[in-house]
Order: C-alpha cells, then sequence, then structure tokens
C-alpha cells in the first residue's frame, strides 16, 4: 500500500489537538480533575465492530487510479485517474462516469462505449492500481503517523499498525484511540494492542475515514482529550 495524503490536512491537525505534545496539560487537583470523562461513557462498545473481513467488491471512488486495456485494442488502453467528477477520460471514447461502479461495471460500460462506436466484442478488463478514494489515519506515537489508503474492510488493526511502522517507545499499547463516524455522530472505540496480539482481545477490520490514534503512555489527560475532540472530528469527517 503507498502512503498518500488524500484527506485534508486539517484533518491530521484535529488529530494532533488528541496528543499531549499538541495540547496543553493541567495542575493537579484543577477544577478540570473532577471533570475528567469516565472511560465507560466515553467509549462505545467494541461489541459494534467488525471482526471478519468483507468479502464485498471494490466500489471505485475519487482519486483512484484505474488501469484499462481492451484486447487486440491497444489504442483503447491506458492508465486513468477518476477525477472529482467521477469520471475517467479514455482515448476516443471521452468521459466515462465510473465512481461507485466496481471494477467489472466499469469493464461493462467501457465495453458499451466501446460497442457504440468502434468495437462488435470488444474484452474490457479494469484494475484498480492506485487505492487512493479509502483512508484511514495513524496518528500521534505511530513511528510513521500519516494518511493511508486501505481497501475498506480488507485491513484490521494490526495491518494498520503495520501501515505506520509500528508504535513507538512513548506510545501506550492500551490508549489506542479508534474514531469511527457512524451515521450523524463520532464514536470513539479504546483498543489495546498488546491483548490483541496476544489473543486475549479481538483484532476489528477498519472502515473508510477511519482515525486512529495511539496516545502516550504519560498522557493523564487524555481520557478529556479524546472527549474535546470527538466534535471536532465530526465536523472534519462530514463532508465524507
Amino acid at each position: 500500500m503507498m502512503k498518500t495524503t488524500i484527506l485534508p490536512t486539517l484533518l491530521l491537525s484535529v488529530a494532533c489537538a488528541l496528543l499531549p505534545a499538541c495540547s496543553s496539560t493541567l495542575p493537579m487537583g484543577s477544577s478540570s480533575d473532577s471533570a475528567m470523562p469516565n472511560a465507560q461513557t466515553l467509549f462505545a462498545s467494541t461489541a459494534e465492530l467488525d471482526y471478519t473481513a468483507k468479502a464485498e467488491e471494490y466500489r471505485i471512488g475519487v482519486a483512484d487510479l484505474l488501469e484499462t486495456s481492451v484486447f487486440r485494442a491497444e489504442e483503447f488502453s491506458r492508465q486513468a485517474r477518476v477525477d472529482s467528477d467521477g469520471n475517467i477520460s479514455l482515448p476516443l471514447l471521452g468521459n466515462i462516469k465510473v465512481e461507485g461502479l466496481t471494477p467489472v461495471q466499469t469493464e461493462q460500460a467501457i465495453a458499451e462505449r466501446l460497442r457504440q462506436k468502434y468495437l462488435q466484442n470488444p474484452q474490457v478488463t479494469v484494475f484498480v492500481k492506485e487505492y487512493s478514494s479509502q483512508h484511514i489515519t495513524l496518528d500521534g506515537s505511530f513511528k510513521t503517523p500519516g494518511v493511508y489508503p486501505i481497501t475498506a474492510g480488507q485491513v484490521n488493526l494490526i495491518q494498520a499498525l503495520a501501515l505506520g511502522n509500528g508504535l513507538d517507545d512513548l506510545a501506550d499499547p492500551g490508549k489506542i484511540v479508534l474514531f469511527r463516524k457512524v451515521g450523524n455522530q463520532v464514536k470513539a472505540y479504546q483498543l489495546n494492542i498488546e491483548t490483541i496480539r496476544k489473543g486475549q482481545s479481538q483484532n476489528p477490520y477498519l472502515r473508510n475515514n477511519d482515525i486512529i490514534v495511539a496516545h502516550r503512555s504519560d498522557s493523564r489527560y487524555w481520557l478529556k482529550e479524546v472527549s474535546s475532540s470527538m466534535s471536532n472530528i465530526a465536523n472534519i469527517l462530514s463532508p465524507f
């Protein structure tokens, strides 16, 4: 998987607000101590998450890079990136709407266009070369935080950890927070990398636009940071 930066950089800046290094600390005994959120009410149940890979066929989205080939008609074959309107442009065929289609449906759409003008029985193959329309954000105490393309429902948390080259030395494996937009709200799920690796808890599969934040072990006010950031993340994820 290639690292990319399709999602707005503002997304990372908001996720940064979750981290101790980016947030202010409060003295012990201040009024904020008594207002510290309760983890049981702050976090949604991890039973809501998906623990098996989804077999659903991929739907093409904006910024995906497609490789199209037509058997014995190389003049129609090329690589094409899906534009902001959900179209690809192919030689002699012009724009073809592909956003929301599966690769097989895209093959059929191209073949139909070819039949209308050029070929009687076109054999079209479409391959998604770059999955750029679906992403997760890794932030906080990852060795390589960033925005990474995924195939939603096919990448689990441990695999996402590998995308970020693992946790850094300051990370607390028990303070991993998954933010996910569900309907009109953002939910937060507390996950523990260590117990997942030991088989003591399950390894959830990720969805498009999930944000995973690894908190530092010395972050005393991390629950408050999670709570105060959820509405901001909801506003940023609302266009997607």
